[in-house]
């Protein structure tokens, strides 16, 4: 191996050290029984994902950047759970997940709702076969549908909860499919994480680079948008955003803040969450749906 590329290779180790102790630092803020909690529920997130494989010597870094990004997003169902009219009622909670790739999240909820005495029924949706059948090996109700296509159903959806982390920026049409899942489901909230951008833009990062090769939805980033646009999309599709809140990968203070333009390169600075609420005010403004 050549000098440049060894120390290509000792830089990239370097650079993934630093961005694993800023997650570890950035952790720290989220809630921080939650986090070992869920560790000891899901102890290995080796298959999170389908399409996209992890290099083994950064494992450490995926499985702690997993980690903080589930923390955050189950922080948001439970505080959403908290605002139901009755969260302890005699029928189970009903909540389905919409681009679910792997159950974790479900076995996560499942087990913490238990200590509530909340009992769950759960339904998963996801486009990629692969992710139905390794849901329902897992035990859960799984079907494999293009999130889209939902309304087409036969069947009204009736849920209590839908949950969408990290999926909205792989739709194609975002606004007609939070629209088409306000007018057609029953739920009393819809969960939402997406990366945060401070600035919008169009994704496509494959084009971006002149990547070959075909790429899957799970894989494919098509809109970015800043929390202020997916607000107004929100607003325009028959939402409100009743709680949102921001999680960055990098901690508000201190040395590891110094991370933030390291995060802006290589990934995302973190992440945007909102739990929203139906509100057709708006969507009636509009007469050309």
């Amino acid at each position: 191996m050549s000098l440049k590329k060894l120390f290509k290779k000792y830089l990239i180790k370097i650079v993934y050290k630093l961005l694993f102790a800023s997650l570890r630092s950035s952790g720290k803020g989220l809630a921080k029984k939650l986090k070992p909690k869920m560790a000891k529920i899901v102890p290995d997130l080796g298959d999170q994902y389908t399409s996209s494989k992890r290099d083994l010597d950064t494992m450490y870094y995926w499985v702690e950047k997993l980690r903080n990004v589930h923390a955050f997003q189950i922080s948001l169902v439970l505080k959403a759970i908290g605002m139901l009219n009755q969260p302890k009622r005699s029928k189970p909670l009903q909540i389905v997940d919409i681009g679910d790739s792997s159950g974790n999240h479900l076995i996560y909820l499942r087990e913490l709702l238990k200590e509530e005495e909340i009992k769950v029924e759960t339904l998963s949706i996801n486009l990629d076969s692969c992710a139905v059948e390794k849901i329902k090996a897992k035990g859960f109700d799984a079907i494999c549908c293009r999130a889209e296509d939902l309304h087409k159903r036969e069947n009204q959806i009736h849920t209590d909860i839908f949950l969408c982390f990290e999926t909205l920026e792989h739709f194609m049409d975002p606004i007609n499919f939070l629209h088409s899942i306000s007018l057609n489901s029953e739920c009393e909230y819809f969960i939402a994480t997406v990366p945060y951008l401070r600035q919008s833009q169009v994704g496509l990062h494959h084009l971006r680079k002149s990547c070959k090769g075909n790429v899957t939805a799970e894989n494919t980033h098509i809109f970015e948008l800043s929390p202020e646009d997916w607000n107004l999309i929100f607003e325009f599709s028959g939402w409100q955003v009743v709680y949102s809140e921001k999680y960055t990968q990098y901690p508000s203070s201190g040395l590891f803040y110094l991370t933030k333009p390291l995060w802006q390169r290589m990934d995302f600075e973190g992440f945007y969450g909102v739990v929203l609420k139906k509100d057709h005010s708006n969507v009636d403004r509009y007469l050309s749906w």
